[in-house]
């Protein structure tokens, strides 16, 4: 009977240890899935970030190019009007002259 008894009770402490074994390697598992979509989480917002700073950049660069167009235009137009006023003085000194 004792040996019963002993036999019993070394069968609930095995299966005592091997839930606790099981909840072990469950929360092991949940722990490593969690950590494993926090990383899938942190590769889309970095992927995300680089596709708004590309998006930016390309803006940035497009301003830069509209402003240098703009001033170029700009350098052109008081190019052509010294032009004009050189062509008009000229045309004064030549008019005085006759």
């Amino acid at each position: 009977m004792k040996h019963i008894i002993l036999g019993i009770l070394a069968a609930f402490v095995l299966v005592g240890c091997d839930k606790q074994k099981t909840a072990i390697d469950d929360n092991k598992e949940a722990t490593k899935s969690a950590i494993d979509n926090r990383k899938d989480a942190v590769d889309v917002a970095a992927a995300e970030a680089k596709k708004q700073a590309d998006v930016d950049a390309t803006i940035e660069k497009a301003k830069i190019e509209a402003n240098k167009v703009a001033a170029q235009a700009q350098l052109d137009a008081d190019k052509k009007k010294a032009e004009a006023k050189a062509e008009l003085e000229k045309a004064k000194v030549d008019a005085v002259k006759k």
